[in-house]
């Protein structure tokens, strides 16, 4: 008996990833979703007895989509697929209903393992039996290099996202990370924190590696220090001169953790440089000013951390030079073919 089985991810390698992880002779046809809303749309459509549901989403995220499949009673079966892999993440995905959770990128051997502990696949499957795919609008043929590096991004984001939990022991909300490419005139505009009047303090670190160099950015706001010296439990006759150390360790765990992950994934070993605090408690434009003049066409990519709870918010901003363009486009080729 054919079963509809919906993968739903903003992300088109990440719903090739997984459409690749699914068992080949599998009795199912295949839809795919590009945000929550449309995932709601497709499972109340008969689309999806079987939910592959990512969490960091726009319009709707994975976290509303559970919500939602429970109010209105929709059956389907989920199954959360994720970068964000703090513990207290899939602790919640689970008492909202999920059957499992498993972290990106996806294996297809623990695809395979869960689909028969849950009764969804067997392998005694008839060898021509095979994958029928619909919605051939969402279905993800042609990736761009910004959509690879983009699900690469996601995944390294988690992983620093959960080391910084397991440090502080707090949860901390995944955002969806932003790859651009731009002019040095453009990145204050394109940066989130540039829509508010913090000021801000922000370590740079470079880093370097197979044809690959830039510049790592953690711009931390100034509002966030008295609840982030609570949490690293400082005494608060130490708060005075405690900010650089501050901003050296969170430079440390983030950068270090996310650069970590896009190694992997890409199996490029990334030298990284001593950091250097680049100033404190300045705006945003006077921060960026400062490296102005050695920035000309980059790519970016961005991440706003949040702590639930706290008043804590940094942005990690990794610049990648104009020259490391064509060689970071050769290293993802194979991811996009």
């Amino acid at each position: 008996m054919t079963i509809n089985v919906l993968i739903c991810d903003d992300s088109a390698m990440a719903r090739k990833q997984m459409a690749r992880a699914l068992p080949e002779h599998w009795d199912i046809e295949l839809h795919y979703a590009a945000d929550g809303r449309e995932c709601l749309e497709r499972l109340r459509a008969g689309e999806g007895e079987l939910l592959f549901l990512d969490l960091n989403m726009p319009e709707l995220d994975g976290y509303q989509v559970l919500n939602a499949i429970a109010a209105e009673d929709l059956g389907a079966l989920v199954i959360v697929v994720s970068g964000d892999i703090q513990p207290e993440a899939r602790a919640r995905v689970l008492k909202m209903g999920a059957l499992d959770f498993i972290r990106k990128p996806t294996d297809p051997s623990q695809v395979r393992e869960l689909l028969i502990k849950f009764g969804l696949f067997r392998d005694d499957q008839p060898q021509d039996t095979q994958i029928t795919t619909a919605s051939p609008e969402t279905s993800p043929e042609n990736l761009s290099m910004l959509d690879c590096l983009q699900e690469l991004s996601n995944v390294a984001m988690g992983r620093a996202g959960d080391l910084l939990a397991r440090l502080l022991r707090v949860f901390v909300k995944m955002p969806i990370p932003k790859v651009n490419t731009l002019e040095a005139s453009e990145l204050r505009m394109a940066l989130s924190v540039a829509e508010n009047n913090n000021t801000y303090s922000a370590v740079c670190q470079g880093f370097i590696g197979a044809g690959l160099s830039g510049e790592a950015l953690l711009l931390f706001s100034d509002t966030s220090f008295d609840d982030m010296a609570k949490l690293l439990r400082y005494e608060p006759e130490e708060k005075s001169g405690m900010e650089i150390e501050l901003l050296m360790d969170m430079s440390s765990i983030l950068t270090g953790a996310f650069l970590k992950g896009l190694s992997d994934q890409m199996d490029i070993p990334f030298g990284m440089g001593h950091p250097s605090v680049l100033g404190q408690h300045i705006q945003i434009g006077d921060l960026l000013e400062q490296k102005s003049d050695h920035w000309r066409k980059m790519l970016s990519i961005e991440i706003n951390y949040a702590i639930e709870g706290h008043n804590i918010d940094c942005d990690l901003l990794l610049l990648f030079t104009e020259d490391s363009i064509p060689a970071l486009e050769e290293k993802l080729h194979y991811l996009m073919d």
